[in-house]
């Protein structure tokens, strides 16, 4: 799998610039004081638990919610002004319940930005509706009912509804919390792929090991606890303070480790 830094960045700049920004709902501030620069070809990742902040930075960043405090601007526009060119994923999907959709209607779904909800589909919006199956594995389930799959298999079929919106910015929250070992893997080339075509990717996430793998990291705590490049902040010292516990490399071919933290010692 190619590693983030034989990824050659595009020559484009657009960019998600925040400045001292507040976040948060009704005006109480959950994150105070964000900011960050990411540049197309760029990942940045959200590292932290339940309720740190990482899906309010990202609603915020798509536009969901206001800012309370200080600038975002996103692909040169505020926040919720690029539709066309962004692809958000929640962690959330209720429509696949509610309605008898296949697994076709639910990636042809990220077309309709560029459609519209009645526009008629060309060869051309088959043909990539087709390429973002075949790419994240699902191909063969095209015809199948989206409620009578698996969650990992769910969670394929939403991530080709974002390779389908060909945006230049993909935000998503918790991608990989229902893939298996492969899944995962399969996720990582995507979105190195997606990369080298020069999308931006943010992606909120507790995989540490993904996180290592993003130009950026920033980790949550109700604060920013760190930014920087993944292989650089996260350490022991950083990592506790976001998760209560210490979480430590154990070189490339062990993975991670995770050590609870001794009481009576720092």
């Amino acid at each position: 799998m190619q590693s983030v830094n034989e990824i050659q960045e595009p020559i484009n700049t657009s960019c998600v610039i925040a400045h001292n920004l507040d976040i948060g709902y009704q005006g109480e501030i959950i994150v105070p004081d964000v900011s960050f620069e990411l540049t197309c070809g760029q990942s940045l990742a959200l590292v932290g638990i339940n309720g740190s902040g990482k899906t309010t930075l990202l609603k915020t960043i798509v536009g969901l919610l206001p800012p309370i405090k200080g600038e975002i601007r996103v692909l040169g526009n505020p926040p919720g002004k690029n539709p066309q060119q962004l692809a958000y994923l929640s962690q959330f999907h209720d429509a696949g319940f509610i309605l008898p959709l296949r697994v076709k209607d639910v990636v042809q779904m990220g077309r309709f930005t560029d459609k519209g909800l009645f526009g008629r589909m060309t060869s051309q919006d088959d043909q990539i509706i087709d390429a973002s199956l075949e790419r994240m594995g699902v191909a063969d389930l095209r015809d199948s009912p989206l409620r009578l799959l698996s969650g990992g298999q769910q969670q394929r079929v939403y991530m080709a509804q974002v390779l389908a919106r060909q945006a230049d910015l993909i935000v998503l929250d918790e991608p990989t919390s229902n893939l298996d070992a492969s899944g995962r893997e399969l996720f990582s080339r995507i979105m190195d792929e997606e990369r080298q075509r020069g999308a931006m990717l943010i992606v909120a996430t507790h995989d540490i090991q993904l996180a290592s793998e993003c130009n950026q990291a920033m980790l949550l705590a109700h604060e920013v606890v760190a930014i920087g490049p993944g292989t650089e902040i996260l350490t022991p010292d950083t990592l506790l303070k976001t998760f209560g516990i210490v979480l430590l490399y154990q070189g490339e071919d062990k993975g991670v480790g995770i050590v609870e933290r001794e009481h009576g010692h720092n």
